[in-house]
């Protein structure tokens, strides 16, 4: 099949007398407990939603970390995921939370730090397999599809996959996808593999990161060694939540996933170029990321 291939996105304008509801708002469920302590990751991804400029963004996590997630984005607001003496989610209390608090979010953003277990699994099966929200999953959450033998058909909701070339491989092998994440030649061929086969689109990160829904394909020119820093990727799955909740009928979530690459890559050339060093922290990314808009808003 043939692709047909974007080369620019536009960022649909802001309704001048909107309000906090009217931009939507992102739920993010990550963080984690325990032998490792994940707490940045998901702070970062709320905090790229509020930036990106939806209405609200609501924390999901452990109970031990949520006042450290929301300390980091006091923006946010959040609620605790109970968790047994050794870290680990309690699933199916979780289940009636998430259902409790996230009724209103137009986007769940999913897995940043959340660590990879069977109650993560759990979780993260239970939202793929319903049609209620749109779904932004990075790290864990697809580290933990990787381990599901049925998660093809247990995907029904619409979503955004984020893989780095690692994540993509362990989730290709499951579902028998053969072209590399890794070759430049064919890291056009392995993000509309998936995309197609899961009915997702998927942000293949890395040099010219790739992004398909198995039909259209839109490639990012940027190649930029400072995006290569943790907490970056936790950054983009902000902006990929945070443009589909604001604009659920301007932009689907091929042109939001697009979009939010595209400000991701300018707002750390704007970092990096105004200090003369590809070298970067995920933190100065997100201060960049009102001027990289600006970029679009003022039709640069």
């Amino acid at each position: 099949m043939t692709l047909e291939m974007i080369s620019s996105v536009s960022l649909p304008a802001r309704e001048p007398r909107g309000h906090k509801g009217t931009f939507g708002s992102v739920g993010v469920i990550g963080g984690s407990v325990g032998e490792r302590m994940m707490v940045g990751g998901p702070a970062f991804t709320a905090e790229a939603a509020l930036r990106s400029g939806c209405g609200l963004a609501i924390v999901g996590a452990p109970e031990p970390i949520l006042p450290s997630i929301l300390e980091l984005v006091p923006e946010a607001t959040g609620f605790t995921l109970p968790v047994t003496a050794s870290g680990a989610p309690i699933a199916s209390d979780a289940a009636v939370r998430i259902d409790d608090h996230m009724s209103a979010a137009r986007v769940l953003a999913v897995g940043p730090g959340f660590g990879v277990g069977e109650a993560q699994r759990q979780i993260v099966l239970r939202l793929i397999s319903r049609e209620s929200h749109r779904l932004v999953l990075d790290a864990d959450a697809l580290n933990v599809l990787a381990l599901t033998d049925s998660v093809q058909s247990d995907f029904r909701a619409p979503a955004i996959l984020t893989p780095h070339p690692g994540e993509y491989q362990r989730l290709a092998e499951r579902l028998g996808i053969r072209p590399s994440p890794r070759s430049p030649e064919e890291r056009l061929d392995a993000a509309s593999s998936l995309a197609s086969r899961l009915g997702v689109v998927v942000v293949l990160k890395g040099a010219e990161t790739v992004v398909s829904d198995g039909l259209r394909a839109f490639v990012e020119p940027t190649v930029d060694p400072a995006l290569a820093t943790a907490g970056s990727g936790d950054v983009l799955t902000g902006l990929c939540a945070g443009f589909a909740a604001q604009f659920p009928e301007a932009l689907g979530l091929f042109e939001a996933a697009a979009l939010a690459v595209r400000v991701h890559a300018l707002a750390a050339r704007e970092v990096c170029d105004s200090r003369g060093t590809r070298r970067l922290l995920s933190r100065e990314l997100l201060q960049a990321v009102p001027a990289a808009i600006a970029v679009f808003e003022s039709g640069s």
